[in-house]
């Protein structure tokens, strides 16, 4: 008799669970419900519509520290499908990949329709059943080899023998609703990967402008991040700060994201060490004016509004008074700003929270607590930082779902 697999979420993860459960066992109906008209819309609009998908990592100690929850979790299941396993599995399928500087992995058209595509040729080779409008509503689990029950929004009911839950996360504790029916506990959701918000603040007039390599810290906290920081017309935005915001999701959540932060632009000095540095600068660069002397290659904008900021008008660097000079040491070594709210993307945005981990077997993502039940991607309590972190679990627990039941023997 047909066995019947029913995927909720139409996203990278349940796309792969879908795909593998069909590819490995082809007398299974498979069918992917997605709740919104849209498949795999994070894939479309990924690394601004070119898609992240995975990071040139190869190392699983390494891999898993990108993960502020779930870590444990992910050091297991990478040993079954890993970042190496994702690049040959769309390289088989006539995807190349390509790796940028910051290991942030892309396909080589620059296009994410290629992955798209790739994954939607895959479903109808497999003759997966694709049905968008269709959002999980409840799941009355079988019991003694009963099929579970489904409704779904529009009043279609299945019967299903398999369900993979991939369903993404959940903002609020309440859309996990048809979730707990099953008896599973949720880890309360918060945002993840979000910009901060800085309103009023003159650096906003900067909006476009990149400083390659900062060092951010949450004032009072050990909250502290490094890399490129990009000024938006809110506030502040780019690696160092989704990170920031990445790791403090919890903490940043209880502080309704209101918090001070501190920016070094000179992550490479110290305020002692850069005082010593400013002491060379006046003695070779004495008659230059320092808005056109800039020592440290920082973007000429940004380095004019400091001067500006730190009241240091058009002179030159052997007429810079002391007072003035430690000023503008501290700004560069520990500026201080205030945040007040957040700015989420849907290409960034992920949600830190979702299905306790500990009920979950790492080894098949079956749940502990109801057998032939499984997740799959973000509706765990997993979430990585930026880079194609997120990806890379969505892919590695969607191949795993999928081949254990694909060899499910009842």
């Amino acid at each position: 008799m047909q066995k019947t697999l029913l995927v909720a979420g139409g996203g990278a993860a349940g796309f792969f669970c879908a795909i593998t459960a069909a590819r490995l066992n082809p007398q299974l109906r498979v069918i992917l419900a997605e709740k919104t008209g849209k498949l795999l819309s994070k894939v479309k609009v990924s690394g601004g519509g070119r898609c992240n998908v995975t990071h040139a990592c190869f190392s699983v100690p390494d891999m898993v520290r990108k993960y502020p929850r779930g870590a444990r979790f992910v050091n297991k299941t990478f040993h079954q499908f890993f970042t190496t396993d994702t690049v040959h599995w769309f390289e088989e399928r006539g995807v190349q990949l390509k790796t940028e500087d910051d290991g942030r992995m892309f396909p080589v058209s620059n296009n994410s329709q290629t992955i798209i595509d790739c994954l939607m040729q895959e479903a109808e080779k497999y003759s997966v059943e694709i049905r968008i409008h269709h959002e999980v509503k409840s799941v009355e689990a079988g019991k003694n080899g009963v099929p579970f029950k489904l409704r779904f929004s529009n009043e279609w009911t299945l019967e299903a023998d398999f369900i993979c839950v991939a369903s993404g996360g959940y903002p609020k504790s309440l859309m996990f609703d048809w979730i707990m029916q099953t008896g599973h506990a949720i880890e309360d959701p918060a945002p993840s990967l979000f910009s901060f918000n800085m309103p009023g603040n003159s650096i906003t007039r900067l909006t476009g402008v990149s400083v390659p390599e900062v060092c951010v810290k949450v004032a009072g906290t050990s909250l502290k991040e490094s890399g490129p920081l990009l000024i938006t017309h809110w506030g502040m935005s780019g690696p160092a700060i989704l990170k920031l915001s990445a790791w403090g999701a919890r903490l940043l959540k209880e502080k309704n994201y209101r918090f001070d932060i501190t920016v070094n632009w000179l992550p490479e000095y110290h305020e002692q060490s850069l005082r010593d540095k400013f002491q060379m600068i006046r003695q070779e660069s004495g008659a230059k004016k320092i808005m056109h002397r800039n020592p440290w290659n920082l973007p000429q904008r940004f380095w004019e509004w400091l001067l500006q900021e730190t009241g240091i008008g058009d002179i030159h660097w052997a007429d810079l008074p002391l007072a003035l000079q430690n000023k503008l040491i501290q700004s560069l070594c520990g500026q201080l700003f205030s945040v007040d709210g957040k700015t989420t993307f849907k290409e960034e945005f992920v949600t830190a929270g979702g299905v306790r981990l500990a009920e979950i077997n790492p080894n098949t993502m079956e749940s502990r607590i109801v057998p032939h039940l499984f997740f799959s991607g973000e509706v765990m309590d997993v979430d990585g930082i930026t880079g194609g972190f997120n990806f890379q679990h969505a892919w590695t627990s969607g191949f795993i779902a999928g081949k254990s039941i694909a060899g499910y023997r009842v």
